[in-house]
């Protein structure tokens, strides 16, 4: 096994521990760079292929298990240069959100990184609540948080810095420019080799024009500006890419929306949390009761009054979340074991025809 190929993509000495079984089957490790609707590329001590799944991973779709960029999987060799992806090792991270619409289900949109970059630009379409949403996310995933925020040149409220810091408590924040590059080399300074970093946001943000600046060439496409000063829509799947620096990055398309999956409010919102631990009832729902230290900030000014329906609003849809998941995860309990009922009554038909 070439080590030093795989330890480029951020390969450990856990992994390879938890390789041993596939190893033992004459399977490799290889890491899933990129994304396609006609399957996966993957990269490990050989050059990149294209992979399928098997039909096993398949049948666990639903559950969150097929892989996702980031991903570190076990492969074969399938007919045509390709390959085939048996099984996916145990993440140490992924970044997860609902899927849209009314479905509860989790759509993961990368594994294994080590930070979340959440970028946002400064210009008008900043938006506060928007960052707590991403925030929460971030939180959950098992990585750490790093607020991004772009177009510092064309930022004309010096409070929307002070916005962005606001909410992002306990994050480190970078205000950068893809333009005048004021900023990137501070940002780049926390891109340490053979780590992975996600770029999330919005469409428009700068998110593939930022990759190519911290990679000092142009790895990805990006697009003219919009009459109204924002970026186009230019990536189309999410990629890994090796930065010279040797830092991973995963360039992403950017998010129309993003429903939360099972975000971790304690961290994003944890002026929140503290307030809620200072009332005099443990079980105290913030309303009207006497001794609520939630409700006293509010009416003082401590707490933002929109931060704090922001947080109500997020905790309503995660509890939805949870209601419609359990509900889902009933019937389909319901339909494997009935579909179990309907083979053992088959197989005993089979034997009774035998005998």
């Amino acid at each position: 096994m070439s080590v030093d190929a795989l330890a480029v993509l951020g390969w450990t000495d856990e992994l390879e521990a938890a390789f041993t079984a596939h190893s033992e089957r004459g399977f490799e490790p290889a890491r899933v760079v990129a994304e396609h609707r006609g399957g996966f590329l993957v990269r490990g001590e050989r050059d990149e292929r294209l992979a399928q799944v098997r039909g096993k991973l398949r049948d666990l779709e639903l559950w969150g298990s097929m892989p996702a960029v980031g991903d570190w999987v076990a492969v074969c060799d399938a007919p045509g240069g390709t390959a085939a992806i048996e099984a996916v090792l145990p993440r140490s991270s992924k970044v997860s959100r609902k899927t849209p619409w009314l479905k509860a289900e989790e759509h993961v949109l990368v594994a294994n990184v080590d930070t979340v970059l959440i970028v946002a630009g400064l210009d008008g379409d900043f938006n506060p609540r928007r960052l707590e949403r991403y925030l929460t996310a971030a939180w959950d995933s098992g990585a750490d948080p790093v607020l991004v925020l772009t177009k510092l040149d064309v930022c004309d409220d010096p409070d929307k810095l002070l916005a962005a810091e606001a909410v992002a408590i306990g994050v480190p924040v970078v205000a950068v420019s893809n333009v005048t590059g004021e900023g990137v080399d501070e940002l780049r300074a926390l891109l340490r080799p053979r780590r992975t970093f996600v770029l999330l946001g919005s469409s428009g943000v700068g998110k593939s024009t930022l990759v190519n600046r911290l990679a000092g060439r142009r790895l990805m496409p990006t697009g003219d500006l919009r009459r109204d000063g924002r970026g186009r829509h230019t990536t189309r799947h999410r990629q890994l890419l090796v930065l010279p620096s040797g830092a991973l990055v995963v360039d992403t398309p950017g998010l129309r929306e993003l429903q939360v999956w099972e975000g971790d409010l304690d961290s994003a919102f944890a002026d929140v949390a503290e307030l809620a631990s200072q009332c005099r009832f443990n079980d105290c729902a913030h309303q009207t009761e006497p001794g609520c230290a939630v409700q006293e900030a509010l009416a003082s000014g401590a707490l933002d009054p929109d931060r704090y329906a922001s947080y109500l609003k997020l905790q309503r849809e995660l509890r939805a979340i949870e209601r419609r998941s359990n509900a889902r995860l009933h019937r389909e309990e319901k339909q494997r074991w009935r579909a179990r009922a309907r083979e053992s009554r088959a197989a005993r038909r089979y034997r009774d025809r035998m005998e």
